[in-house]
């Protein structure tokens, strides 16, 4: 799984080129097999798309050498070892679990290679795991979810009832949104969390949401889960009197479709919708349209950022491991998402938060954004942020 992109040209040849003196190598390490094969093709595209896009403002070329995960913490490390000594990458992007990026921190801040996190959410990874040869370009768990909080306090919510898969994601997420709702003044009536990949049945769950007292439900759910809890929540007919809120996960532009009518209503929170409107996003969504024939989800926008990021870095003089790592921790630009930067303290990225309803459009269900949130960095949690030795 090896090619090179002519960065200048924005074109892909599997013809191999003369090293140049800004020629990187590029470890790609993303599930292209699994339950999360979907994510990692839609991360692979996104960054394909940022290269073609942005590659002619700069004179470096990036040979790319993409490895599978399979989702699997001990294989992740295995490839992630392969591309670090083996194919010697100079730098590496991708990650979508937090469990693989958990398994590979120590090798990658060891090896002293910069990792651009394009998806994986976990808080300790820019917190009491942090490296400075690890960015993220994607999000936080928390960060996601907390600004959701004193959002919904503020539309006059003062009871909430939550519920998340049983995994350290789902507790991030929810605890991210009730530290900020329960500031505000909010009382979360019951919290429930789920057997992770394994609750076909949401009834009992729900049941209990509708005896609580609750104004409303919060939920993070992803994928097969959020398919099946959307539509279960929607034949329940809850909708009417008990509102359902979420991270935006819950209906990702990915699989909304397949939620149909049911996710109509659906009021979430995330650091992307395609229907963001200012130039940098109408350029993504209609290069991602033609290349795919689909809108873009948060997935793609973190490879198409990835891109952005690493050649922004290349850019500002990078020529090897160090100084990339240096200079992925300085970056900052507008792209579809709003203003991104990377905060120094952490190397966690920076952006605005987007309320957004999920409607009917010509094409299926779509987004209608509701609200901007203001971008917050997150705390510390712990990172001691050492510099990169040159």
């Amino acid at each position: 799984m090896k090619r090179t992109i002519l960065a200048a040209l924005g074109l892909a040849t599997g013809l191999a080129v003369p090293a140049a003196a800004q020629d990187f190598k590029v470890g790609m390490l993303l599930p292209f097999s699994g339950v999360y094969a979907s994510l990692g093709n839609e991360i692979e595209t996104g960054f394909n798309l940022g290269i073609e896009k942005f590659g002619s403002e700069t004179d470096a070329t990036f040979e790319i050498v993409s490895e599978d995960t399979e989702v699997k913490p001990p294989v992740a490390l295995g490839k992630a070892k392969k591309l670090i000594l083996q194919d010697k990458v100079d730098v590496m992007m991708g990650i979508v679990s937090s469990g693989v990026l958990g398994a590979v921190r120590d090798m990658v801040h060891g090896a002293g290679v910069p990792l651009i996190v394009a998806n994986a959410g976990n808080d300790e990874a820019t917190g009491i795991n942090c490296s400075p040869y690890i960015t993220r370009m994607s999000f936080s768990n928390g960060q996601v979810n907390r600004p959701m909080g004193k959002w919904m306090y503020e539309q006059g919510i003062r009871k909430v009832y939550t519920l998340a898969p049983d995994y350290a994601a789902g507790r991030q997420m929810i605890g991210g949104f009730t530290e900020t709702f329960t500031a505000a003044g909010g009382e979360i009536v019951g919290q429930e969390y789920t057997p992770f990949q394994k609750t076909q049945d949401f009834g009992p769950y729900l049941a209990q949401a509708k005896s609580s007292g609750a104004d409303a439900v919060f939920v993070f759910y992803a994928g097969g889960e959020a398919i099946s809890f959307v539509k279960q929540y929607d034949s329940f007919g809850l909708k009417a009197d008990l509102p359902l809120y979420g991270s935006g996960f819950l209906t990702s532009p990915l699989y909304v479709n397949a939620e149909g009518p049911a996710a109509e209503g659906v009021i979430t929170a995330l650091h992307y919708a395609p229907t963001i409107d200012s130039p940098e996003n109408a350029a993504f969504v209609s290069a991602f349209k033609e290349k795919t024939g689909r809108a873009p989800s948060e997935f793609a926008v973190h490879g198409y950022d990835a891109a952005r990021a690493l050649i922004e870095a290349t850019k500002a003089g990078a020529t090897d491991r160090e100084t990339l790592a240096n200079a992925l921790r300085k970056v900052k630009f507008d792209g579809p998402r709003g203003t991104l930067s990377i905060d120094p303290a952490t190397n966690n990225i920076v952006q605005p938060i987007y309320v957004y309803e999920t409607v009917a459009g010509d094409g299926g269900q779509t987004q209608k954004v509701l609200a901007k949130l203001p971008a917050e960095a997150d705390p510390a949690n712990g990172c001691e942020m050492a510099p990169v030795s040159n």
